[in-house]
């Protein structure tokens, strides 16, 4: 299949395999000629949810067709709970039932959930059929769209069974942005802040002083965020494809957030949150082993907390609630957790850890937020309500 270059790609180069990003606000009335000028032939399945498929459904059914292409949609529920093997039968039943051959194509229309599981069928299906990425999410255009990873959730941990598998093309219309939740929009913001702590300074910089226009979804900062994510994103995949080295620094924040994940049952937080949660989680461990400066844990911190994401894991939860649950991590190698953990802004290290470590550093952190919570919820004294009187 051949690959579209213009100003507005941004490149992943892994030889035969290498494809396009396409960023352009409006293009998805052109993904019919996107996907024929590509070199894409044959039938193409539009996998979607409810929610997605109502917003996008006809615009991409409507260009498909314009294009001489016989679209069909396969609908999943939205959210986690289509991230299952019961999600994937359901979408290899239907592929089988409308006799999908090897030269049709999987579309992939919706957040990080579509793509994972319609990327899993198109991996397994008559052992591999093409598979193109439109992501409607901005956790999914800076993140999970790019790099081949698609998968599916067991229920002792997240991502657990699933395999590489690169897309044929990502194409990104940042207008789809518009019609995201505001809770979605800022839990994507997390992985968006990630990028800057794993790999470029200027970025993070760049991101605290224009919280205001984050949080707005100003059209003057979007198109560089989207575009700088891709960018690092794309050069780490280049260099590591199957995350035997660099690009287990994609992971920062993830194996503390999807411990979270699986321990709120994958309702309590949308993922973007959990990784939130996960990187000022990580970045603590990283300053109570000597890794970096208490400096770099509250600049992340406070860049955290002024987008509007949630900063504090619940209190009730238990040091070995959160080992077991990153236990079934699939970062794990030999029994040991290895987690991402910063040393300055735009720099990490992969590194096991001990458990009895990181048991003083989570009693530490539960008797600091009890301390807090104590303070807040201190009594007032009979003087004081005597002349409140």
């Amino acid at each position: 299949m051949k690959t579209v270059h213009s100003s507005n790609c941004v490149p992943v180069a892994l030889g035969d395999r290498s494809y396009d990003i396409v960023i352009q606000p409006g293009i998805l009335s052109q993904i019919g000629h996107m996907l024929s000028d590509a070199g894409c032939s044959g039938r193409v399945v539009i996998v979607t949810n409810p929610v997605v498929e109502k917003l996008y459904g006809r615009v991409v059914h409507r260009a498909l067709r314009q294009a001489g292409y016989s679209p069909f949609f396969i609908i999943i529920p939205d959210g986690e709970q289509a991230k299952t093997v019961k999600g994937l039968t359901k979408i290899l039943d239907a592929l089988v039932m409308e006799h999908i051959e090897r030269q049709d194509v999987i579309l992939a229309l919706g957040g990080g959930v579509t793509g994972d599981v319609a990327g899993f069928a198109a991996s397994t299906y008559l052992r591999g059929i093409p598979f193109i990425q439109v992501p409607t999410t901005l956790v999914a255009q800076v993140d999970s769209s790019v790099g081949g990873k698609t998968g599916v959730n067991h229920p002792r941990g997240k991502n657990l069974i699933g395999a590489f598998y690169q897309p044929r093309m990502v194409v990104i219309d940042p207008c789809v942005l518009q019609t995201l939740p505001s809770r979605q929009w800022i839990a994507g913001l997390a992985e968006v802040i990630k990028y800057g702590m794993i790999a470029d300074k200027q970025f993070f910089e760049y991101l605290e002083h224009h919280v205001e226009e984050l949080r707005k979804q100003s059209d003057e900062v979007i198109p560089h965020v989207l575009r700088r994510c891709c960018e690092i994103k794309a050069d780490i995949v280049a260099s590591d494809e199957r995350e035997s080295g660099r690009r287990r620094i994609l992971n920062y924040g993830h194996t503390v957030g999807h411990a979270l994940e699986a321990w709120g049952q994958y309702k309590k937080w949308l993922h973007g949150e959990a990784v939130g949660l996960g990187m000022i989680q990580e970045a603590s461990i990283a300053h109570y082993l000597g890794l970096c400066s208490i400096d770099i844990v509250e600049r992340q911190g406070d860049l955290i907390k002024r987008v509007g994401l949630p900063s504090a894991i619940p209190e009730k939860m238990k040091f070995l609630e959160l080992w077991q649950a990153m236990q079934h991590d699939k970062k794990v190698i030999k029994g040991d957790i290895y987690c991402v953990l910063p040393e300055r802004i735009g720099e990490v290290r992969v590194i096991p850890l001990i458990r009895k470590s990181i048991q003083k550093w989570f009693s530490v952190q539960q008797q600091s937020v009890v301390r807090s919570t104590n303070k807040l919820r201190k009594p007032v004294s009979r003087s004081r309500l005597a002349r409140k009187k």
